[in-house]
């Protein structure tokens, strides 16, 4: 049985209704895939906190618990462990997005978001997203 990674991902999305894509910098696994901010769930940390951090350490924006609208997940078997990744969807934040970690940012309309390459596991998101979001 493999381990199980939570993971909390977010669709940011602007008053344009596009959604902010974060290319995967050289080095991490999964490298060059574009991806929803977020990241792994530290022990004794809630998903929406995660988001709180890791949208503060990736991007340099502040968000609000109450701005976090849960929206699906993701489950993923992937070669060695689960990912399991609940995504939220956030229109209010604090601060513009900047790359923090030098990773390539990207608004995207969600009818072009499969033409941007994601791992796996983002794939069947898009759907719901485009269902959130009509342009």
């Amino acid at each position: 049985m493999s381990r199980i990674v939570l993971v909390a991902a977010c669709a940011l999305v602007d008053i344009d209704g596009r959604i902010l894509l974060a290319q995967r910098p050289e080095g991490k696994s999964m490298a060059g895939l574009w991806e929803f901010p977020g990241g792994k769930v530290e022990a004794g940390e809630r998903p929406e906190e995660t988001l709180i951090r890791e949208l503060d350490e990736e991007l340099g924006i502040s968000v609000n618990e109450a701005c976090l609208a849960p929206l699906t997940f993701a489950s993923h078997a992937y070669e060695d462990f689960h990912l399991l990744m609940p995504l939220y969807v956030c229109r209010r934040w604090d601060g513009t997005p900047s790359a923090m970690e030098g990773q390539a940012l990207k608004w995207v309309r969600p009818v072009r978001l499969r033409d941007y390459p994601m791992p796996p596991a983002d794939e069947p998101l898009i759907p719901h997203l485009m269902d959130l979001v009509s342009t």
